[in-house]
């Protein structure tokens, strides 16, 4: 928890600060660059991006306990920081194989990784994808606008092969205007161009791209490449 308190109190509380009526994403104007560029200038703010954004990832991989697994299979997690959301998730699936695909500054433990039977591979996700069975997403799409949560969604179906899985681990906001966390987190991704996403908005990124949309409930959107 004090990595969150880290980031939620320190730079978005700063960056909150700058929003007002337009919805205009306000870190640029604080910072006076990008939110993924600041980071990638300050390896110690992403040393703790990173670790921040480990918290609870327990919780996102048992969302995955009632999804089709195959034995063998090669799990890419897509942005997958410093890998301890695929470790968790290999923890469920000691048979399958797990690729962590994120940008070089991304501060990890190669070393251990590779003791898990984990492959770090460098990369942006604007630009390709690693060959896999299962693509994750673990808390990723939230941090994009349409535009370019849509090319993360259409660089992964034009490297991936016909009838591959994307996973997304996200929240799907409820309708209605009655309180919800991911409402107030809605407010705060929108500092970084990001935002939250109800079941119709989902269902439009996902299959405007060409997936095919299998299941849509709280947190976890299950996709396939046709």
């Amino acid at each position: 928890m004090e990595r969150l308190r880290h980031l939620f109190g320190g730079v978005f509380y700063r960056a909150l600060a700058g929003l007002d009526a337009t919805g205009k994403p306000a870190f640029q104007d604080a910072f006076g660059s990008d939110f993924w560029s600041w980071l990638a200038e300050n390896p110690d703010e992403r040393a703790s991006f990173d670790r921040a954004m480990a918290q609870g990832k327990e919780r996102r991989a048992e969302r995955f306990a009632d999804a089709e697994w195959a034995e063998g299979e090669t799990i890419v997690d897509v942005g997958g920081g410093n890998g301890s959301f695929l470790v968790e998730l290999l923890r469920r699936r000691p048979g399958a194989h797990g690729v962590v695909f994120d940008l070089p500054e991304t501060v990890r433990d190669d070393a251990a990784l590779a003791k898990l039977g984990i492959e770090f591979v460098e990369g942006s996700f604007f630009d390709t994808v690693p060959p896999g069975d299962v693509y994750v997403l673990g808390t990723i799409l939230h941090d994009w606008d349409e535009e370019s949560a849509a090319a993360v969604l259409r660089t992964i179906r034009s490297n991936a092969r016909s009838g591959a899985r994307v996973l997304i681990v996200d929240a799907v906001l409820p309708p209605g205007n009655e309180p919800h966390g991911a409402k107030w987190l809605d407010l705060l991704m929108l500092t970084i161009s990001g935002r939250e996403r109800t079941e119709t908005e989902w269902r439009a990124l996902v299959e405007g791209v060409g997936l095919q949309i299998e299941t849509v409930r709280d947190h976890v959107i299950e996709a396939r490449c046709p």
